[in-house]
């Protein structure tokens, strides 16, 4: 006989039956849901992902990071620069033909006031003395000359005698100035043709001078210049040195340097601009070591800074009267400032 099944136990067997279904539902899902991620796209990142790789530096970033560290040795060579001192104010490294000319003026300007008592630096008495103590000046110094010539004129006063000179007492009388055998054979030419050719007396001209043994265009405007008014530029290696730093020139060639800065400045100066551009070169303007932070051209010089730019370094680099030692003249005119040189020995 079949029994009615009450409510409450129909709903005491559902419940096993519905836990089963349950049970076999749950691992459904979870294959679905696995299933869901294994299809995806493995180029897909989630939010986090992506975040995750925006915060970490890509290799692009660290190349670009290290960039400014392989500029540190350009800016170790900076200082490297600052080697040479700066121009100081007043001088523009590109000028005109007409602005290097009136800085050209400006320079003898300050030379004048600089050096009022420039003169020839040879002792001498008449244009004879000259001549022969500017042929014994070259490849030595003023001072070297004017300790020897004195011996020199007493033994020989004239073109006459000097001629006459036996050449080994001659050579050995002008020794100390060195090249002696071929400055004496000068001396011993020029006498000659001093005394056969003009009457024992200095011609007065150029051409007439540069004809004579030993005598070149420099000693000729020394001679001209200074014994008989004749203006004249003395290219020597002084004035020819500072004439290219100054711009005047830019040869090596003395007469194309003599024709440049005759160019530049009237005749009537060229006597004394010789005179104020040797003295400023022996004193000041040396060179190997310019006393560049003691100079007054400074200013208007191009070549500032090739020398000493402190003042109190230059001031020691400066020679002669402007360092506080003896002139090169035993006889320096009156207004000379300085003491009177040494003579031979002394």
């Amino acid at each position: 006989m079949t029994t009615k099944k009450t409510a409450a136990e129909k709903t005491t067997a559902e419940k096993p039956a519905k836990k089963a279904a349950a049970k076999t539902t749950t691992p459904a899902r979870k294959t679905a849901a696995s299933k869901t991620a294994a299809t995806k796209a493995p180029g897909t990142k989630t939010a986090a992902a992506k975040k995750a790789t925006a915060t970490k530096p890509t290799k692009t970033a660290k190349t670009a990071t290290k960039k400014p560290a392989a500029k540190k040795p350009a800016a170790k060579k900076a200082p490297a620069k600052k080697a040479s001192a700066p121009k100081p104010p007043g001088f523009a490294k590109r000028e005109s033909r007409a602005a290097m000319v009136e800085r050209a003026h400006a320079i003898n300007e300050v030379l004048a006031e600089t050096y009022p008592y420039a003169h020839p630096e040879l002792d001498f008495e008449d244009p004879f003395q000259l001549l022969v103590a500017t042929v014994l000046s070259a490849q030595t110094t003023d001072l070297r000359v004017n300790q020897t010539t004195p011996a020199l004129f007493a033994k020989y006063p004239t073109p006459e005698d000097m001629a006459a000179a036996v050449p080994e007492e001659l050579e050995e009388l002008i020794r100390p100035t060195g090249f002696f055998r071929a400055k004496g054979r000068s001396l011993l030419g020029l006498s000659a043709a001093l005394r056969d050719d003009f009457d024992g007396e200095v011609p007065a001209t150029v051409d007439a001078l540069v004809k004579l043994p030993g005598v070149g265009r420099k000693t000729a405007f020394v001679v001209l210049g200074n014994a008989f008014g004749v203006p004249g530029i003395t290219v020597d290696t002084h004035f020819g040195r500072l004439a290219r730093r100054w711009k005047w020139t830019t040869s090596e060639d003395p007469v194309k340097v003599e024709s440049d800065v005759a160019a530049i400045f009237e005749p009537s100066e060229w006597t004394m601009l010789s005179h104020r551009v040797i003295f400023h070169g022996r004193r000041m303007c040396h060179s190997r070591r310019p006393a560049c932070g003691a100079c007054p051209v400074a200013p208007l010089c191009p070549s500032y800074g090739e020398g000493e730019t402190d003042p109190e370094k230059a001031e020691k680099l400066l020679k002669y009267e402007k360092g506080g030692m003896p002139g090169q003249r035993l006889k320096p005119p009156a207004d000379f400032p300085g003491p009177p040189a040494p003579h031979l020995g002394g």
